[in-house]
């Protein structure tokens, strides 16, 4: 009898322990009590099939999770093409400061310099944009399970270039969480010529085929997802109750990312009723501060995020404002964008989002 009691004692034991373990892997990881940064899992990517993750950076108030209140809000602060972590984007220790919020800057898919990358042609926002949303995501749940209060009604985006491109895929990609998002000189479509690095045009080149058997190739619901003034998506949007301010700041001298693209993306927009405000630089507004060129590199992308997009996003402000509905990760409803060859659904399955391409 003693000898059964002990197994059935040890049993308990083990079974105690191993439900313990259990509960520690499936908890959500804790976020620091510091700046610093960590990997995530992401969705998988064709061109290099396995299991993937990115890498990202939280920046917080005062570099501490402590200083995270009530009316703290999130902030995605993403980097341009070829760079990492706030390369061309914003200045998180002013940011934090100004919009009190904890910035989330990440790796995604592609990032680091592109000349020393071959075997896929630039993902143009569309994994991208999933990396920087599964990073939100992830604090954004982080911060509810660790019961840490911070206002969810405030939660942004901005970035450079690259990033201001991200940017608006993200804003694309989840329609009910952002708030206000700051596009500065981002592209805003992968035309043929970035895509085929057409001669006379940008300098960008994404390095796709127009070879059907390739695996390169740009298939042509491919081409108008990453469209972002696509007038048939933006109207979606509209429909499924977007209401979040987009601030779009770009060079009328920009041939990088032409501006031509951008003035008629702000038209469509303007189209579909979108809450879209434009601000395109001319030479009249070189100041030396804030503006100190018409082209690609425009001037100080901070003070840019803060004087275009800071009236909506500090408290006190005039223009301040809160966001209604519950988030995409709320929500988990499915986004759907129907192209020429199917439709684009992004999956909000568990509060993650996830993308998947669903032929006609």
């Amino acid at each position: 009898m003693k000898v059964l009691f002990m197994i059935q004692f040890l049993f308990s034991i083990l079974v105690l322990f191993l439900s313990g373990f259990v509960c520690t892997e499936l908890r959500a990881a804790e976020l620091p009590e510091r700046d610093s940064s960590f990997s995530i899992a992401t969705q998988e990517w064709p061109f290099q099939p396995g299991p993937r993750s990115v890498k990202v950076y939280l920046y917080y108030p005062g570099k501490e999770l402590k200083n995270v209140n009530a009316d703290t809000g999130l902030m995605l602060n993403l980097h341009n093409w070829g760079g990492t972590n706030i390369s061309g984007a914003g200045n998180p220790a002013v940011l934090t400061k100004e919009l009190n919020v904890i910035v989330i800057s990440v790796d995604y898919v592609q990032s680091g310099s592109w000349k020393n990358q071959s075997g896929a042609p630039y993902d143009f926002g569309y994994l991208q944009a999933i990396d920087a949303l599964r990073a939100l995501s992830h604090v954004f749940h982080a911060l509810n399970e660790q019961n840490i209060p911070f206002n969810s009604r405030r939660i942004y985006s901005a970035g450079g270039s690259g990033g201001g491109n991200v940017t608006l895929m993200c804003n694309k990609f989840a329609p009910h969480t952002f708030t206000c998002v700051v596009d500065i000189c981002g592209m805003p479509r992968l035309s043929d010529d970035i895509a085929f690095h057409l001669p006379g045009g940008s300098s960008l080149d994404a390095r796709y085929s127009r070879d059907q058997n390739s695996a390169d190739y740009l298939s042509p619901g491919a081409q108008e997802l990453r469209f972002i003034g696509n007038p048939d998506h933006l109207k979606a949007m509209k429909t499924m109750g977007h209401a979040g301010k987009i601030v779009v700041i770009h060079g009328a001298g920009d041939t990088t990312c032409p501006y031509e693209d951008a003035k008629q993306m702000v038209q469509n927009m303007q189209a579909a009723e979108l809450d879209v405000e434009a601000k395109f630089v001319t030479q009249a507004d070189l100041d030396g501060v804030i503006f100190k060129s018409t082209g690609h590199s425009l001037g100080d992308r901070t003070k840019m995020i803060v004087e275009y997009g800071g009236p909506y996003m500090i408290p006190g402000k005039k223009k301040f404002r809160l966001r209604q509905s519950p988030t995409d990760f709320e929500l988990k409803q499915d986004v759907i964008y129907p192209t020429s060859d199917g439709r684009y659904v992004i999956s909000y399955a568990n509060g993650i989002p996830a993308v998947r391409f669903e032929a006609k």
